[in-house]
Order: C-alpha cells, then sequence, then structure tokens
C-alpha cells in the first residue's frame, strides 16, 4: 500500500534540498552563505503559515479533510522531529561553511574577541550608528508583556552585582537590523576581513546601555519569535477588500506565538519566564540552537568580502539585445532570457522605453512580488505621467508582501495608474505584459511573459524564464487575460478564447485532460505522440 505524505512534512524535505545546496562544497562560498538564510527564511514562514494552520485546526478539533490519513497532532509530531534533525543538520553545515570562510580569510568575530583597535571601533560605531536605535525593555516592570515583532531578533540581558547581593534583572533588546544593518566589517589585518554581528556590538556596550541601573554582570543571549501569520479576512464583513486586509494585518501582528528559537546557553530562569509570557509550553515549538538567530539575513551577507573564486558568475547581457532598442529586436523575433545567468535589465529597459516611447499607448502588467526599491514601478509611474494608459494587475494578496503591495497600490494610483487588485477566492501569480504600440503604418502589441516575479532582486537569485515576444496570438491572449482581470465576475468567457496560452483554474485542467486524451488516442493508433493541437 503506498503511503501518502502529508504535504507539509513533504515541504520539509524541499527544505533539506535547499540546505544539501549550503552543504555542497562545489558550489560557491557566497552561494553557500546564502543558502543557509534561504534554507531559514523557508523555515520560518513555513512555520508561521502552515504549522500555525495545524495549531488552528487542533484547537477547533477538526481535521478539515485537509488530511484525511493522519490527524493534525499526529503531522505536528512528525514535523517536530524533522525539524529537530535538520536543525542538527544547519548547525554541522553551518560550522563547514565557517571553517570555508575561515580559510578564505573571512572571520566572524564576538565581542570577546576584539583587539584594541576594533574595540575603538566599534564603541565609536555604536554610539553614533547603534545607539539611537536601543531601547531596551525592562520586561519584568511592565504590566503587560510588549508585543514583540516575530521578524526581529532579540537580546535576552540578564543582569545582576557582584557580592551577596544576589539581585537580578531581566531585560529585551530588540536588535535594530533594519535601520543599522546586521553585519559590520571591522579593521582588520592586511588580506583579512573580519566581521562582527550588530548583536554582538551591542552585547559589548551593556555596561554603558544600563549604566545608570548599577548592575556589574551583564548575560546576554539571542533568541526570536514566530507567530501564526496566516491572514484572517472577513468575509462577511461589508467593508471594501482593503480595508478588511488592513484589518487583517494589523491582527497578524498580534498573532498567537507558536515557535520560540533561543541561545541553547541562555539563562534558565529568562527562558522560562519568556516561555510563560509568550503562552507556550514545553510541548510547544521551543528549538534550542547556536548563538546566531534569524539566519535569513545571511542571505545580504556583504558581498565586497569574497574573492572572485568564492561567488557566483555575473549575469550577463542576452548578446541579441545587448546595445539595442529592445522594441527593434522583439518585433523581429522571439527572445528568451533564463535568470539569474542572463541580466535582469532588458525586463526594466522594456518599460523604460515605452514609457518615452511617443507611438506607444498603453501598458498592461501583472506584478506579484517587487524588489523593495522597484526600477519597475518607477518605469509604469513615468509611462503613466508621459501620457500612457497603464493598468497594473497588483495582487494584493502576495503573503507576507501584502503592506509592500499596499504601498504600491496608493503609488500608483496617486500617479494615475489603474490598478486591479481584488479577485475574489483567486490569487493572481500570472506574469504577463502587454504594450500597444500604434504607428502611421500600423498598430502593434508586444510584451512578455515570465516565470517567477518581476524583481530585479530575486531575478539575480533564483531560476525563472521570461520571453519577449510580439507574437499576435500571444499577444491577443493576454489582452483577453486582462480583459477576464478587469471584470472578473462576468468576464471568464474571455479566457476560453485563448489559443496559445492556457490559464489557470478556469480551462487548465480541461485542457491538459483534453491534451492527455488526444495522446492516448495517438498511442492507440501506434502514431507519433506530440501535441498536434492549434
Amino acid at each position: 500500500m503506498l503511503k501518502t505524505i502529508p504535504r507539509d512534512v513533504s515541504w520539509l524535505s524541499f527544505n533539506a534540498r535547499v540546505l544539501q545546496e549550503a552543504a555542497d562544497p562545489e558550489v560557491p562560498l557566497r552561494e553557500r552563505v546564502k543558502f543557509l538564510g534561504i534554507f531559514s527564511n523557508n523555515r520560518d514562514e513555513f512555520f508561521r503559515v502552515r504549522v500555525a494552520s495545524l495549531r488552528r485546526m487542533l484547537r477547533i478539533e477538526t481535521k478539515l479533510n485537509m488530511h484525511p490519513e493522519k490527524n493534525p497532532q499526529t503531522i505536528l509530531k512528525e514535523i517536530k522531529e524533522l525539524i529537530f534533525r535538520q536543525q542538527e543538520e544547519f548547525e554541522k553545515v553551518w560550522n563547514s561553511v565557517l571553517d570555508d570562510l575561515n580559510r578564505n580569510n573571512i572571520f566572524l568575530k564576538t565581542e570577546k574577541q576584539l583587539n584594541r583597535r576594533q574595540k575603538a571601533f566599534i564603541q565609536n560605531f555604536f554610539d553614533y550608528e547603534v545607539s539611537p536605535n536601543v531601547i531596551p525593555l525592562m520586561i519584568e516592570s511592565i504590566k503587560t508583556f510588549p508585543d514583540l515583532r516575530d521578524k526581529s531578533i532579540f537580546l535576552g540581558v540578564v543582569m545582576s552585582k557582584k557580592g551577596p547581593d544576589t539581585d537580578r534583572k531581566y531585560a529585551v533588546i530588540e536588535i535594530p537590523v533594519t535601520a543599522v544593518g546586521r553585519f559590520i566589517l571591522l579593521p582588520s589585518a592586511r588580506g583579512k576581513q573580519d566581521i562582527i554581528l550588530l548583536e554582538d556590538v551591542i552585547k559589548y556596550n551593556l555596561p554603558e546601555i544600563f549604566s545608570f541601573l548599577g548592575y556589574t554582570d551583564f548575560n546576554a543571549h539571542t533568541f526570536k519569535f514566530t507567530r501564526d501569520a496566516e491572514l484572517d479576512i472577513d468575509n462577511l464583513d461589508t467593508s471594501p477588500f482593503v480595508q478588511k486586509l488592513e484589518k487583517g494585518l494589523k491582527n497578524r501582528k498580534k498573532g498567537r506565538p507558536i515557535r520560540l528559537t533561543y541561545d541553547e546557553d541562555i539563562d534558565k530562569g529568562l527562558l522560562e519566564y519568556l516561555i510563560n509570557k509568550f503562552g507556550l509550553s514545553l510541548q510547544d515549538n521551543l528549538i534550542p540552537g547556536g548563538s546566531i538567530h534569524n539566519f535569513r539575513h545571511f542571505m545580504d551577507f556583504p558581498d565586497q568580502v569574497f574573492k572572485n573564486k568564492t561567488q557566483r558568475k555575473q549575469s550577463f547581457d542576452h548578446p541579441l539585445l545587448a546595445g539595442k532598442r529592445i522594441w527593434d529586436v522583439v518585433t523581429n523575433r522571439d527572445i528568451l532570457l533564463n535568470f539569474p545567468y542572463h541580466s535582469f535589465t532588458p525586463v526594466i529597459d522594456l518599460i523604460r522605453e515605452a514609457a518615452f516611447d511617443p507611438d506607444v499607448i498603453s501598458i498592461k502588467i501583472s506584478l506579484y512580488r517587487l524588489a523593495s526599491q522597484s526600477k519597475i514601478i518607477n518605469a509604469l509611474i513615468n509611462a503613466s505621467r508621459n501620457g500612457k494608459e497603464v493598468t497594473v494587475m497588483l495582487e494584493l494578496k502576495a503573503r507576507f508582501d501584502e503592506e509592500a503591495n499596499l504601498m504600491w497600490k496608493q503609488r500608483l494610483e496617486e500617479a494615475g495608474v489603474k490598478v486591479l487588485s481584488e479577485i475574489p477566492n483567486i490569487k493572481v501569480h500570472a506574469k504577463v505584459c502587454v504594450i500597444k504600440k500604434k504607428t502611421k503604418k500600423k498598430t502593434t502589441y508586444y510584451g512578455f511573459l515570465s516565470t517567477g516575479n518581476v524583481n530585479e532582486k530575486t531575478a539575480k537569485i533564483y531560476g525563472d524564464h521570461c520571453l519577449f515576444t510580439s507574437n499576435a496570438h500571444v499577444m491577443a491572449d493576454i489582452n483577453r487575460i486582462f480583459n477576464y482581470l478587469s471584470n472578473p465576475k462576468t468576464g471568464a468567457s474571455y479566457l476560453t478564447k485563448c489559443r496559445t496560452i492556457i490559464p489557470g483554474p478556469h480551462i487548465f485542467r480541461t485542457k491538459m485532460l483534453q491534451f492527455i486524451q488526444q495522446e492516448i488516442e495517438q498511442a492507440k493508433k501506434r502514431e507519433t505522440c506530440r501535441n498536434t493541437s492549434k
């Protein structure tokens, strides 16, 4: 009898393959560090969404028919065992990567490993860059435990005094990574590069931070926690969707804690205090580990410290596009870009050219996740200001990008862009673009279809494909898709008229079953099995 593997257990096997990339010594060292960050970020989102959903199922005491072969409790137990095994493997891989960093003269220093020059540097750095962003919380003095941010990393501090006085106080400091950055390059010997993490800079300066309290001994360790981040949208609420989304995002920030990861050497009393205040128990996801947490920041480990041989090769321009207008090339032939090997710049140039081309009438594009400083958005805003009709399908329900997309929606609409954003019960993942250009001779449509996201940052990391084309049938189908997106309640008929694109979910299953049956009939006739549809 075949065993059906629950999807959440299967997903952990997928993430294990990301960790395998970090473990592979043949992978460039810079990429191994980045894969550790990706693995950690993936696991955080897994807890925020999938583990949180299973915990909810337990609370309402139903299987919801999601896993007919097992109940949520059994799946959570299996997940916990796998997570602990993967954490042990993660620590081994990290130690291996750390050894390779050292062999390449890149050293991570703690606050206890600094020379005199480095101590003076971080003291000055703390005073001018870090101190204004450090707000200690004397947690025992606060009546209600504060709503800490679950994507942050924290220092748990235990303060005491020398002598017979056994008075101890607890404090929590949020590490201001967003404001300062996680990695600080230290003054180093020639040919070497020492790096210190921001939390270790703060550890070094704890006596200064708490000088007014009179404590002499400080014991500090990092921890982070994870909240239930499922977005609750009340479908019975008659408010506009954007208002419901904003309400759901506000409630998400106060979601139930479901995991606590901490330095295994943390003070036991402080650990018990945190477990109690987060409303967790010993049966919950309490995961001890090394002294470094929030490894997702290692996706942004400073590139400049790596030698060429330890980095991935730089992306290159497609030879048919180098030094040419995108329009001139695409109107004569299709171009397939393969990221991250090809440069993402032509995608940006495509929109920029259209924004300033006096013959371009309109631009329609669908977007899901965008770079934090999106050049695509800037190009679309410039197009609108130049009198083009710009329509953007912006998926507000893109998980963990909802707030960013609400901000982009406001910016686009302020610039006169028409933003489509609400398709009930559907997330729009399609990445398509169609540009309409009218000259004296004729009207032409051109654009692209793409996997992944229209995101210049992730295009440097993930493997995706983007087809530039002016094929009339493809462009007609993309126009049909936008007709549907503009009127989803009554516009489904547009999708059934597509000739080259098979859109899901409306007709995808039907078409695929039709193609499979077609191949079955071909095989029965002992004829060549291939898609002969037109």
